[in-house]
């Protein structure tokens, strides 16, 4: 088996190498990123792409149909992942998330490639009533980010058939230690708050719903995704992935934080305009289709590693909301430098 992994170094990248290096030993796995965040490493105790059978850097705008010769399947991770760098690049966001995701689908599915595996986002629901929402519900994207990963499996789902299987994995919001760690995640900012200052400070009213999903239980998803066959979820399959309890109110994953490293205080900004992005999230379908692949973080166990991984890498900047903790900051500082141009294209001299 030929496995090619679009976007392997960013946050989500060491946790889907080695489960798959593990799943699939024998498999050829390689790795295409444009290297963005190549050096944002965090307590790793190796080069977490070491276990690739090859890396190659190149940006997904300009993917190579070669490149997909042989392999049977394509994992997508490559995105601008947040809001805020949505938001600052919306144009670039829609172009990596949804337009070379699709091109990319199309020449696989030219080449032979089995399976296409697309990693989507539950924040594609917005603001959602108090019921939990399932696949079949209406969406209401709010955000640059979430639009284009509506689109992205829209156009997904046109290409699917019997022989190019598509799986989009509507995956809660991200969070948990890994050896590319981010900040900019609610839970993760959350811990990184009370171990440097030892407060929380909810820049909300503390009352929205977030579904979340430890980053590692993500790459068992993608495992599942990988096995998984026409009969169990249909030639098109977009699922809701993560834990029925594993939907929390912003307050209640701070108070969680609290709890587990002592002396940390919460406040909450009553005064906050109300945020619209709170959603329930539904996920019997996933349960029922991958009862051996749920799950298997807690929130306090992922606290708790988060925090005993920060310790371990002598974690104390009280500013680390400025620091390359912060995705849209090592894009800043990339441009402050020179290095990328405003489309996010690398400036090599020629």
């Amino acid at each position: 088996m030929k496995i090619l992994i679009t976007g392997n170094m960013g946050y989500v990248g060491p946790g889907v190498i080695i489960k798959l290096r593990n799943s699939f030993p024998e498999a050829e796995i390689v790795g295409y990123d444009t290297g963005y965040f190549a050096k944002c490493l965090t307590n790793a105790a190796y080069f977490p792409d070491v276990p690739l059978n090859q890396q190659i850097f190149g940006d997904v705008r300009n993917f190579p149909s070669s490149l997909l010769k042989g392999v049977d399947v394509v994992i997508y991770l490559a995105a601008i992942s947040n809001d805020p760098m949505g938001n600052k690049y919306e144009e670039v966001t829609m172009e990596v998330n949804c337009h070379s995701a699709l091109r990319m689908a199309e020449l696989a599915k030219k080449e032979g490639t089995k399976s296409f595996i697309f990693a989507s986002s539950c924040s594609i629901y917005g603001a959602a009533d108090d019921a939990p929402k399932k696949e079949g519900d209406s969406l209401n994207p709010l955000t640059a980010y979430a639009r284009s990963k509506v689109a992205a499996e829209e156009g997904l789902e046109k290409l699917a058939d019997d022989n190019f299987l598509v799986t989009c994995f509507r995956f809660a919001t991200a969070c948990g230690f890994s050896s590319r760690l981010r900040l900019d995640l609610v839970l993760n900012d959350f811990v990184a708050g009370a171990i440097t200052s030892k407060e929380i400070s909810i820049l909300s009213d503390g009352t929205p719903w977030r579904p979340l999903i430890n980053v590692k239980d993500m790459a068992r998803a993608i495992d599942f995704g990988i096995i998984r066959k026409s009969a169990n979820g249909g030639k098109f399959l977009a699922v809701n992935t993560g834990s029925k309890y594993w939907n929390y109110q912003v307050v209640e994953l701070a108070e969680m934080v609290a709890k587990i490293i002592p002396g940390t205080k919460v406040s909450v900004n009553k005064n906050a305009a109300p945020d619209k992005r709170s959603y329930k999230v539904n996920f019997d379908l996933y349960e029922k289709l991958a009862p051996n692949h749920q799950p298997e973080y807690s929130l306090e166990t992922t606290v708790l590693d988060l925090y005993k991984n920060l310790l371990g890498m002598n974690f104390s900047d009280p500013n680390y909301r400025s620091s390359e903790l912060i995705r849209l900051q090592v894009l800043n500082n990339l441009q402050e430098n020179k290095l990328l141009s405003e489309t996010l294209h690398w400036n090599w001299k020629k």
